[in-house]
């Protein structure tokens, strides 16, 4: 995990009241292959529960009463048909760890964010959108 958040490629700050969830370790005695890693999930007062690719995460916490996620091999494009996209653009993790069906995109709601910061800076806030 990396320390600073400064250092991050990619910081999402999910809107107050979330927080996150990541399901244990499992280890099966059937031979299942390429299962992929724990899930990893923002949890939302109201009751959603939205999946996040956990092979990307390098950094993770609760700040401020938010979820605060940081991720690496991963780019924000921006908003597309009303929802904020990020792309996978390069795995972390060696391809043979990796469950096949991982998604390369990545797709949220305005409401569940609160800011989106690449390499330090904010590229996009609730308030006001592009930033």
């Amino acid at each position: 995990m990396i320390e600073a958040p400064d250092d991050l490629p990619l910081l999402i700050e999910f809107v107050i009241g979330t927080h996150v969830h990541r399901e244990p370790e499992f280890t099966s005695k059937l031979p299942i292959v390429q299962n992929g890693p724990p899930g990893t999930f923002v949890l939302f007062k109201g009751g959603a529960r939205v999946p996040l690719p956990t092979d990307q995460i390098v950094f993770m916490d609760e700040q401020n009463r938010m979820a605060r996620i940081g991720f690496g091999g991963m780019r924000f494009e921006g908003a597309e048909n009303g929802q904020l996209v990020f792309l996978r653009v390069r795995d972390l993790e060696d391809a043979s760890k990796l469950s096949p069906e991982r998604g390369l995109r990545m797709m949220l709601e305005p409401w569940m964010v609160n800011s989106i910061f690449v390499d330090g800076k904010r590229a996009w806030y609730q308030g006001l959108g592009a930033n």
